[in-house]
């Protein structure tokens, strides 16, 4: 009986994750196959934006992302050392009625197996990393992006990689395109192009959909401000993380008054005399009101504009953030819901904009 329980579990389990990576069939694999696969928005995006005649994928998984690039690409040689792995691929692309494809189980990196390629457009590599790292280094992915690019030099000069997102641009020495993205809101991956593949020194996209924003060079700062104006845009983490904040900003500089609101360390708005659109903001909202944080004159503001939830937008511990939320939501019972960001002793109550 026990054993019986245990399958359900794992595989209610399967299917959360399966669920969680947006894949539009269903994929075969164990845990650790679906959990490290590729977000189908994700695999989607990166098959369109290295579509080619012929590319390989090394380190293929259960070919979560070979599956797409065998979409857009006119073939591609999945390769990976697991044999496991490997079957689960092989499944996988048989369910989507996929042929364009070699699954090649070996060393990604063996001379004999790399010889018997042909000459590539592209090669990608979604190389491990430590379980767990003080701080992600670019140094620590294995096989090591040196070891790939120099393995595969006579064949291309074109190649992609995933990095883990949370290395800050400046500490990624490589000469190629440091492009951050989002996913559903929040920050998701990091792909390194190099070669030909290169657009920028840094971009950000958000995802779904299209939008990037990419830098060369220095960018002009953007005035910093002690208070919001009339709107306020919390940008996606990729921007952020990518360090492209001002870069986004300024690209509104024409249409509106824009400076940037330093909230706390985590926090950050774009902040504007009108209305602003951009897919690269994570949510927009209408600033109400700013006033000392007291947690009775708070309430009080809400329950004369018909508040009924509060959410607190500030870092505070989890133990007290319900405490603090109830105490603010005491007696309210309207409709709106405040979005309350906290600076220091100062408190700014928006509203989320519908646009």
């Amino acid at each position: 009986m026990q054993m019986i329980l245990n399958r359900l579990c794992d595989i209610a389990y399967l299917i959360h994750l399966a669920r969680k990576k947006q894949f539009k069939t269903k994929m075969i694999s164990d845990k650790d196959g679906i959990r490290f696969a590729t977000p189908a928005p994700v695999a989607e995006y990166r098959a369109k934006r290295l579509q080619c005649k012929v590319i390989a994928d090394i380190s293929c998984g259960i070919g979560g992302q070979a599956l797409y690039f065998a979409k857009y690409c006119d073939f591609v040689y999945a390769i990976e050392i697991d044999e496991k792995k490997i079957s689960y691929a092989k499944k996988n692309a048989e369910i989507m009625g996929i042929s364009n494809i070699e699954f090649i189980t070996g060393d990604a990196l063996s001379t004999d197996l790399i010889a018997a390629l042909p000459a590539l457009d592209v090669v990608f590599s979604d190389p491990a990393r430590p379980p767990t790292e003080k701080e992600r280094n670019i140094d620590n992915l294995s096989p090591p992006i040196p070891e790939v690019m120099k393995a595969y030099a006579d064949k291309t000069l074109n190649f992609a990689f995933e990095a883990p997102p949370q290395i800050t641009p400046e500490k990624i020495a490589y000469d190629c395109e440091k492009e951050y993205m989002s996913l559903d809101g929040k920050l998701n991956r990091l792909n390194l192009y190099f070669g030909e593949l290169k657009k920028a020194d840094v971009s950000a996209i958000a995802l779904p959909g299209s939008t990037i924003i990419r830098k060369d060079g220095e960018t002009i700062n953007t005035n910093r401000t002690d208070k919001p104006g009339t709107y306020a845009y919390e940008p996606e983490e990729c921007v952020i993380k990518a360090g492209l904040l001002d870069q986004l900003a300024i690209s509104f500089k024409e249409k509106a008054e824009i400076g940037i609101f330093e909230i706390d360390e985590k926090r950050v708005l774009i902040s504007s005399d009108i209305p602003l659109k951009s897919k690269l903001f994570k949510n927009s909202y209408k600033v109400l009101q700013l006033m000392e944080f007291n947690t009775g004159k708070i309430n009080s503001y809400l329950k004369q504009n018909s508040f009924g939830k509060v959410i607190i937008r500030a870092s505070i511990e989890p133990e007290r953030y319900w405490d603090a939320r109830n105490d603010l939501e005491k007696k309210l019972s309207g409709k709106r819901k405040a979005h309350l960001f906290i600076k220091k002793n100062n408190a700014i109550i928006c509203e989320v904009l519908h646009h």
